[in-house]
C-alpha cells in the first residue's frame, strides 16, 4: 500500500499546528516529524512538547524520526507526546534490540533507519521485529538535498530479503523526493515516501495526489 508521508521539516513552524491540520486534510497517510539533537546529525528542530502541542490537530499518524543520539533514553517521552511510530537509527549510541523492545513495549510501531553509507545487510537481523525499515536517500540533517539514486539498490536488497522471509513491512525512503523520484524509488520496492518541499512548495491536496499517483502507476 502507498503511503505518502509529508515532512514538517519543510512547513512553517510559525504556524507548525495548521500545517499539521492542513496536511491531514489533504490526503495525506502520516506526517513525518523529524527530531535532531545537534548532536547525531549538524541540525536541531523539536522534541516531544512540540510534538505534544500538535497531536491534537488530528488524529493522522504520527510518523517520528529519531535522528538523536540515544533514542532508547527518550522513546518513551515521544510516544507519551503521540508518536504512533517511531523510528531510529541502526548507527545510533543505544543498543538496537534494547531499543526496538522497549518502542514495542510502549504499544507503539517501530521502525528502524540506515544513513548512505550503512550496509543495508546491518538491518536484517531485526526485520523479524520492527514494522517499517527507512532507507535514507540523502545524508540526515537538512531538507532540500539531492536524491542518491545509488541507495535504490539497498531497497532492492532488502526487499529481496522480505520476500526470502516471506514477510511484508513498508519500506519508507526519505530525502529528494519529488515527483519523479517517488517513481524510482517506488519501481525499487519502497512503498512509504516522505516528501518535504515537494508538497509544501504548492497545493498540499495536489501534491500529494501527484506523489501518489506516481508512485502506483510504476
Amino acid at each position: 500500500m502507498i503511503k505518502i508521508s509529508p515532512s514538517m521539516l519543510s512547513c512553517d513552524f510559525s504556524r507548525i499546528g495548521e500545517e499539521a491540520e492542513e496536511i491531514a486534510s489533504s490526503g495525506a497517510d502520516m506526517l513525518h516529524l523529524d527530531v535532531m539533537d545537534g548532536h547525531f546529525v549538524p541540525n536541531i528542530t523539536f522534541g516531544a512538547p512540540v510534538i505534544k502541542s500538535i497531536r491534537n490537530t488530528s488524529n493522522i499518524v504520527f510518523d517520528v524520526h529519531l535522528m538523536i543520539s540515544d533514542p532508547l533514553k527518550y522513546a518513551e517521552d515521544f510516544v507519551k507526546a503521540g508518536a504512533d511510530i517511531i523510528t531510529f537509527h541502526i548507527e545510533s549510541d543505544s543498543n538496537t534490540k534494547e531499543t526496538i523492545e522497549k518502542i514495542k513495549s510502549l504499544s507503539c510501531k517501530v521502525g528502524l533507519s540506515v544513513k548512505p553509507k550503512t550496509p543495508i545487510e546491518e538491518v536484517f537481523p531485526y526485520l523479524e521485529d520492527v514494522d517499517m525499515v527507512l532507507v535514507m536517500t540523502v545524508e540526515p540533517g537538512f531538507g532540500g538535498q539531492s536524491f542518491m539514486h545509488d541507495q535504490m539498490e539497498k531497497i532492492s536488497r532488502l526487499k529481496m530479503k522480505l520476500a526470502e522471509m516471506n514477510k511484508t513491512i513498508d519500506i519508507q525512503v526519505d530525502g529528494g523526493i519529488n515527483e519523479e523520484t517517488v517513481s524510482i524509488a517506488s519501481k525499487a520496492g519502497a512503498n512509504v515516501f516522505v516528501a518535504g518541499s515537494a508538497v509544501f512548495g504548492g497545493d498540499y491536496e495536489e501534491r500529494i495526489s501527484t506523489l501518489r499517483s506516481n508512485a502506483t502507476t510504476v
